[in-house]
């Protein structure tokens, strides 16, 4: 009797171990949520000077035109980039190695959007920009690339007007030609006729 008891209580044993190994690997096994990295395409350094840069930080997918930016300044490895429509001031950056420990950040608004063909200068600490940023060369401010101050400066463009512009530009997306100024709001064809020779994209 005392072998068969045995017996059974090994039994028990051996089942009880054999559901718990299993309870266990059902669990292993369930369903659990994992993070997935995206990697963006990694743009390209042009120029031929330098290693290749690392991709921006942005997560978003990149899928608009081919855009080239000369990147010179307070960033790790100036030179000549080709990045994508939509991509941003920081993608810009980043694809030219980040900004120096000596880069004056309060002069550059990463959150822009980048524009074919520009050159973009970002200033150490202390230094001076070369142009004021969103105003060209010849005293026009760019739709696409001018912030809150530069827009400001047009007539007629107070704060409220300036901000509508940028909204308008961060939910459509750059400017084609200024005549799309016409489609953000308060904007009318007498404020327009105005501004038409003050302005640039």
């Amino acid at each position: 009797m005392r072998v068969r008891s045995r017996v059974r209580i090994g039994a028990v044993i051996v089942v009880a171990l054999i559901g718990l190994g299993i309870a266990v690997l059902v669990s292993a096994l369930g369903s659990h949520g994992s993070a997935v990295g995206v990697a963006r395409p990694e743009p390209t350094n042009v120029s031929g000077t330098g290693p290749r840069p690392t991709p921006g930080a942005s997560t978003a997918e990149r899928t608009g035109a081919t855009l080239f930016i000369h990147i010179l300044g307070a960033v790790a490895r100036p030179g000549l980039y080709e990045l994508h429509d939509g991509d941003r001031l920081v993608d810009a950056v980043a694809a030219a190695g980040g900004l120096l420990s000596t880069a004056d950040q309060s002069q550059v608004n990463l959150a822009r959007f980048i524009v074919d063909g520009e050159q973009i200068l970002v200033p150490a600490i202390g230094e001076a920009p070369a142009v004021t940023p969103g105003i060209s060369a010849g005293g026009k401010v760019n739709l696409n690339t001018g912030d809150a101050a530069a827009l400001d400066t047009l007539p007629g463009v107070g704060p409220a007007t300036a901000a509508r512009i940028i909204g308008w530009r961060t939910t459509n997306g750059r400017f084609t030609a200024i005549e799309d100024l016409m489609n953000v709001p308060g904007i009318g064809d007498k404020t327009f006729a105005q501004l038409k020779e003050l302005i640039t994209i």
